[in-house]
């Protein structure tokens, strides 16, 4: 059977032209390798803005998907939209600050999306619970508020999720998923991704695929994923999509990369 591929870029008034940009940029250097439709989702953004970000998509066939949501519901309550009108398409979904960086990247994670497969282009094992910091004393007793109220919706480390920067998804199976969820606040979409109920332990617990692929095109498995080297790993040489926390490891010293590693991989060498 036949993939229908959608790539949904997200760009929302609360992003900076340059970003979109960026993307632009980088989609007409890197070839995909694979056929597609292209999806521009304008979020909260005013009818003639619009009417002016059309010229930097010249010489680009897209669809344009006009979010008409009047609150901001995050990335997740626009991914929701646009998946309820895709079920039948295979989307990778691409936020404002990602965008490709070698050839044949669609092509690469698609030739391991088959039925109930969940592909993230990075992953992480960090937890909230162990990643909250009491900052300054006089908040000892809301960092302790905080830290109880995580436990009820994160696991400890190791807490193996997808990172929702972008990823690869049958349209059907995400809106499944994201149909019934409120996206009110931040901590919402956090949950989504990395909590106990989010995406990666609800298509878990279906027993779907669940992999990270690299710039080699080979895929990685749970207990791999920090050996994809697409993430917060050594050199980080071989990312498919860089996305804005993919980018400020690279800027890292040698002693800070090793901290931010041990943060999110823990002491794996």
């Amino acid at each position: 059977m036949k993939k229908r591929i959608l790539v949904c870029y997200l760009f929302t008034k609360f992003d900076k032209l340059n970003q979109l940009k960026d993307f632009i940029k980088h989609y007409k250097k890197h070839p995909s390798g694979i056929k597609h439709k292209l999806l521009v989702c304008f979020k909260l953004i005013e009818k003639k803005r619009v009417v002016y970000l059309r010229r930097y998509f010249k010489n680009i066939k897209y669809i344009e998907f006009i979010d008409n949501s009047s609150t901001n519901d995050f990335d997740f309550g626009s991914y929701k939209r646009v998946s309820k009108s895709y079920l039948s398409y295979n989307i990778l979904f691409l936020n404002s600050h990602s965008y490709p960086i070698c050839s044949g990247w669609l092509r690469k994670l698609t030739d391991h999306l088959k039925q109930n497969t969940l592909i993230g282009i990075t992953a992480s094992y960090e937890s909230m619970i162990t990643s909250l910091r009491l900052k300054k004393f006089y908040k000892f007793f809301s960092y302790l508020l905080k830290l109880k109220k995580y436990k009820n919706f994160y696991k400890s480390f190791p807490n193996p999720h997808i990172r929702t920067s972008n990823f690869l998804i049958n349209g059907n199976d995400f809106y499944s998923f994201i149909k019934n969820k409120k996206i009110i606040n931040k901590e919402d979409t956090w949950q989504i991704e990395s909590g106990i109920n989010g995406i990666t332990n609800f298509f878990k617990k279906k027993n779907y695929k669940i992999f990270v692929v690299n710039s080699d095109g080979k895929k990685f498995v749970e207990s791999k994923w920090y050996s994809s080297e697409t993430y917060n790993f050594l050199n980080q040489s071989k990312t498919i999509i860089s996305d804005k926390h993919s980018r400020k490891y690279l800027k890292l010293s040698k002693n800070e990369k090793t901290f931010s590693q041990e943060k999110v991989w823990g002491k794996i060498i």
